[in-house]
């Protein structure tokens, strides 16, 4: 089994894990075989913000992780040294001493070597030498030769262990999501901010809403609210854009969870361009599909992508990516290349398109289209000014939590109405208790039958300065 370790200095593969026992401690012994001296600031986590740390006495499988699953951790990146070097065929006939001068393997790599001390021990240390493919003797690149990893071998045996570099390329005729449903005022108000750059600046959100499964076993989404974290916009970066640490990650999650949502997918804005999905994007769509099915399954989570053609029309189209590229991106067997409209094959992979090994693949070839339709949100209006964003006319704040519940009782609105704006509640978990009073709050949000509490009214209507309003 794979697990996937992103940290704050890049993603980590620790492979070779046994799916039905593999604990915590065996994702962190596998990191330490190459980086030994890691100082872990965060622990093995499920969220990005590492909130939600993972239970070390409980089997990966037990907490729903499986082979191509991603953790999150923070580490001290002054820690995170690499010090695998990869042996000459004379250190693995000598077994190759260790620092402390016992027999041992010694890992791969390409930029250590080693020398004899004063003391006469054998240690690593950097070298700038560069090593030629004459040089790089693994069986594929990058990994051990045969002989370093069993000294014998049968043909069966090899075939087994190659094929699993080896990807068939197979295009997926079909998204498991048979539709998508967006909330119109959400969407518009989303487009409308990446307007106002004439979508020179690309921006992303996350879309939260139910999974639907209909009689006939189809599966759909339905999108009640979207929510745009801390980030920067980013020319330079392969997505357009920086994703910052967001400290409202679990909050968001949690609030969320009490209105009976969950994470659906994603949507991002673009400027105008020929790719349908540049290879940045093909990556990042994989990933989070990866992360909402927990591996290399079936999921209906998909990409939501809004831009503006040369006729100034902007067009909303939605997508979800192949298992096969999430397997793909799982073993980190894709890469970003200079080509934005191809995702280029790692070396240490092969991928065969129409029985001719391919060293770059068509990003559309990934992709499956996802139908759109249309609704206004039952449960939330989105009039609430979204958080993180920068030259927008509007930021959260309590005047603009007076401007929105002052109309309560104008124009049919009520005071939960207008209460019920997922960004607005994201706002008010800053002021108040998200364990002990979001729950009832978000209670009468989903369930217009359940009073809200007047002492929940006054605070908030407090906070906004408002009096009378409910």
């Amino acid at each position: 089994m794979l697990i996937r370790v992103r940290s704050n200095v890049g993603v980590w593969r620790v492979d070779g894990l046994d799916e039905s026992t593999a604990k915590v401690d065996d994702v962190l012994r596998g990191i330490a075989q190459t980086r030994p001296d890691v100082v872990y600031e965060k622990p093995l986590s499920r969220d990005p913000a590492c909130n939600s740390p993972l239970d070390t006495q409980k089997a990966l499988k037990d907490q729903n992780l499986g082979h191509g699953s991603m953790v999150h951790c923070r580490v001290d990146a002054g820690t995170c040294v690499d010090i695998t070097t990869k042996p000459s065929a004379g250190d693995a006939a000598e077994g190759g001493a260790g620092a402390d001068g016992q027999q041992g393997d010694v890992p791969s790599g390409s930029n250590m070597k080693r020398i004899i001390d004063k003391d006469g021990s054998i240690r690593l240390i950097p070298s700038n030498e560069v090593r030629t493919d004459r040089d790089d003797r693994g069986f594929r690149k990058g990994m051990m030769p045969l002989r370093d990893i069993k000294m014998a071998w049968t043909l069966n045996e090899f075939v087994a262990m190659d094929s699993q570099f080896v990807f068939k390329l197979q295009r997926q005729e079909s998204a498991i999501c048979k539709q998508v449903s967006l909330d119109s005022p959400s969407v518009h108000d989303f487009q409308s901010y990446l307007q106002r750059f004439q979508f020179q600046r690309h921006r992303f959100g996350f879309l939260y809403g139910k999974f639907i499964e209909t009689e006939d076993g189809e599966k759909k989404i339905k999108v009640e609210a979207i929510y745009e974290p801390p980030q920067n916009a980013d020319p330079d970066a392969a997505e357009g854009f920086e994703q910052l640490e967001d400290p409202m990650e679990e909050t968001v999650e949690q609030i969320a969870e009490m209105c009976g949502l969950q994470k659906v997918g994603w949507i991002f804005g673009h400027k105008p361009r020929e790719q349908v999905l540049t290879a940045a994007e093909i990556i990042m769509a994989a990933e989070m599909q990866l992360e909402a099915a927990g591996g290399v399954e079936e999921t209906p989570f998909c990409t939501v992508k809004v831009t503006t053609g040369k006729d100034g029309n902007v067009s909303v189209e939605a997508f979800q990516v192949s298992q096969q590229c999430m397997a793909m991106v799982a073993e980190e067997a894709l890469e970003i290349g200079t080509d934005p409209s191809l995702c280029t094959v790692n070396d240490t992979f092969t991928a065969i398109q129409e029985g001719k090994d391919s060293k770059t693949v068509d990003n559309n070839f990934f992709l499956a289209v996802v139908p759109i339709v249309q609704h206004t949100s039952e449960m939330f209006v989105s009039q609430f000014p979204k958080a993180n964003r920068d030259l927008d006319d509007r930021t959260p704040s309590h005047d603009e939590l007076k401007r929105q519940l002052s109309k309560s009782g104008t124009a049919g609105w009520t005071f939960m109405d207008l209460l019920s704006d997922f960004n607005l509640l994201v706002y008010l978990a800053k002021f108040l208790d998200v364990n002990a009073d979001f729950p009832k709050i978000c209670q009468s949000v989903v369930d217009r039958e359940v009073p809200l509490d007047d002492g929940y009214k006054i605070i908030i209507t407090s906070m906004a300065g408002v009096d009378g309003a409910y």
